[in-house]
């Protein structure tokens, strides 16, 4: 439907230029849409980037982290942004705490570092973990938020920068940064740009909230991006909000893990049901069943995506929970799996 909305469009909103009123209203209605669903604090404030939220840990980089930060690390994602950091020249070496995947590590308190770097939910593992200041109030707290935003709730006065790209949850297209900035980390990011610390253009962080407040960005979006978020953060807000979303991400998530429980040839990856997700599900499969055997059937009958994270390297499922998808439809595909390993062992058993 939203893709149709985008066509319906016509030709005034694709090809129009960013500083124009057409694509700055949609930005308008995008910061006003989230700040709603979020509920943020007074003073906080919706800031858009291109790039995505891989692009954000550069930002971070430069314009968040002034000395030296603590990353907390269980799975492929959250180990990126530290290895990031940690080529950084102007930055001390980054305080990693890590722990094996489809577990979580808890963060400490340091006084030696300035920001703590967190993964509310690590897409490669299927684990949630909770947010939580720490520290003093010059210590930042910044959340990568990529495939929790929207399907997972939050207490953002417990982040000072909660980002995320809109490709998970708001049902978009990737390209496009999102951080939910606490007055702490705008004051931050204006000292760190306007310092002797040389910044690039497209990791500045304080010329982007500027530029947002003006809804826009500092380069040219993706107009198409721009509109399908849009599009699903105003129909999360008609339908009851934040709440609302994640508990049709949480229906779903029971029902897999229920599933995965109760079936003879499966079993959920993440071992302690409070660390399980929400919104990316990991399934482990028997060795007697190839997951990916499983995964190129279902490929061929239209059902895409349901691949392990390579890297991982687990003969296991990995299913997309996000609001969007509904909670029948995903029961539908637990039945599906089930089918296709039953069939898969009754050939192989001929």
């Amino acid at each position: 439907m939203a893709v149709q909305r985008l066509v319906d469009t016509g030709t005034g909103l694709l090809g129009t230029s960013h500083r124009q009123a057409p694509v700055r209203n949609l930005v308008g209605r995008i910061r006003e849409g989230l700040a709603e669903l979020f509920q943020i604090p007074d003073g906080y404030e919706v800031v858009l980037g291109n790039g995505g939220a891989t692009c954000f840990w550069d930002v971070a980089a430069f314009s968040l982290i002034a000395r030296r930060s603590q990353h907390l690390v269980f799975g492929e994602f959250s180990s990126k942004f530290a290895q990031e950091v940690t080529k950084a020249s102007h930055l001390g070496s980054p305080e990693v705490i890590e722990t094996a995947p489809g577990t979580h590590p808890d963060p400490r308190p340091s006084p030696d570092v300035d920001c703590y770097c967190m993964t509310h939910n690590e897409t490669s593992t299927g684990v949630m973990m909770p947010i939580e200041r720490l520290g003093t109030k010059d210590q930042l707290v910044l959340v990568d938020a990529t495939s929790a935003a929207g399907g997972i709730e939050v207490d953002i006065s417990a982040a000072d920068a909660y980002y995320f790209s809109p490709q998970k949850a708001f049902a978009s297209e990737g390209g496009l940064w999102v951080a939910i900035l606490s007055p702490a980390a705008q004051e931050r990011a204006k000292t760190l740009c306007s310092s002797e610390r040389w910044v690039p253009g497209f990791f500045d962080l304080a010329a982007a909230l500027d530029n947002s407040r003006l809804d826009q960005t500092v380069n040219t979006p993706s107009v198409a991006t721009l509109f399908l978020l849009a599009e699903q953060v105003h129909w999360m807000l008609d339908h009851g909000g934040l709440s609302w979303a994640a508990g049709r991400s949480r229906r779903s998530a029971e029902q897999v893990y229920a599933w995965a429980e109760a079936a003879s040839f499966a079993s959920p990856f993440v071992s302690r049901p409070e660390d399980r997700s929400p919104v990316v599900a990991t399934v482990d499969l028997d060795p007697d069943v190839s997951a990916a055997e499983v995964s190129r059937v279902l490929r061929r009958n239209g059902i895409v995506d349901t691949d392990s994270y390579r890297k991982l390297g687990r003969n296991q499922l990995r299913l997309g929970l996000f609001p969007a998808v509904d909670p029948e439809d995903v029961r539908q595909l637990t039945a599906a799996i089930t089918w296709v390993v039953d069939h898969l062992r009754h050939d192989d058993a001929n």
